[in-house]
This record gives C-alpha cells, structure tokens and sequence, in this order.
C-alpha cells in the first residue's frame, strides 16, 4: 500500500471535476490540432489530384461521403486524444488540469503506473462516469478506475505540486 493516504488526502468529486473540465478543453485543442494534421493533408493530396475524388466536386465531399476516411480520421484524433492522457499520467501523474487543481494520481500498491495499467484506468472510466461513485464512497473516495486500476487521486499542496518533488510520490 502506498505511503499517500497518510501524506495527501485523496481528493474529492468537485475538485476532480474541475480537473476534468480543464482537461477536456484541452483534450479538444489536442484533437482540434491531431485533425488538421491528417486533414490538412488529405485535402492537398485530393485537390491536387494524388487522390481520386470518386466524382466529388469538393474535397471536403469526399471525406465526409466517405466511411472509411471519415473513421480513419476519427481513430487519428482518438489515439491522439488517448495518448495526451496517457503520456501525462505515466510521466509525472498528472495532466494539465490535474496540475491546476493540485491533484495526482499514485498506486496505491508497489506496482508502477505502467501503460497498459493507465489504459485500463482510462478504459475502465467510462468516460470520465466512474468519478461519480466518488459522491457515494465518503470513506474511502475512490472512483471506479481507481479501484479497478489499484490507483488513487490526491490532493497536493502546492509545495508537493511542484516539479522537484515528485521523485518522491511514485
């Protein structure tokens, strides 16, 4: 069992709310930016020719008559978006919303945050759902993901929130 539950106190819905609402602005500018990457030069190369439009007069017909660009772009974003959490949670345990409200996530066992262990913290989540069994759980204040995924989510002080001291909250 890790040392956090007497260190840091774990934190509560609302305040994992706002972190969630900070992270899903920025989840959206991450998607925003991974879709214009792929669109951008899918348009070029069908405008141009490279690619046959299959009778669309614009390119913009093209992609949005067609399943499997449409879904290819969609699974681009996706990975993107999925691995912005992931990235951030393995290095460092938190996102950027995370970081404003001065929350972490540890294990709570000896294991390191690992990537398929975080992709079955995302997973199990249900898209951010799990959180809501955080209002029923007053003792212990997990949410779904973190029980399933053998984690917590602690409330830092500012000075634990800093960078030069996470060596010491794995």
């Amino acid at each position: 069992m890790s040392d956090s539950v007497n260190t840091f106190p774990r934190a509560g819905f609302f305040r994992r709310l706002a972190a969630m609402v900070y992270d899903l602005l920025v989840a959206v500018a991450v998607g925003m930016c991974a879709a214009m990457a792929i669109i951008l030069p899918l348009v070029i190369l069908l405008e141009n020719g490279v690619i046959d439009m299959r009778g669309a007069e614009h390119a913009s017909d093209f992609i949005q008559n067609s399943l499997l660009t449409r879904t290819a772009i969609q699974v681009w974003v996706g990975l993107w978006v999925t691995g912005f959490f992931m990235w951030f949670w393995r290095n460092g345990g938190q996102t950027i919303g995370m970081r404003a409200w001065r929350l972490r996530i540890l294990s709570t066992t000896d294991q390191p945050l690992t990537y398929p262990r975080i992709l079955l913290r995302m997973l199990s989540s249900l898209l951010g759902l799990g959180t809501l069994l955080v209002l029923f759980d007053f003792k212990h204040k997990q949410s779904l993901q973190d029980r399933i995924a053998h984690t917590e989510v602690v409330s830092l002080t500012k000075e634990a929130n800093h960078h030069r001291s996470w060596k010491g909250l794995s």
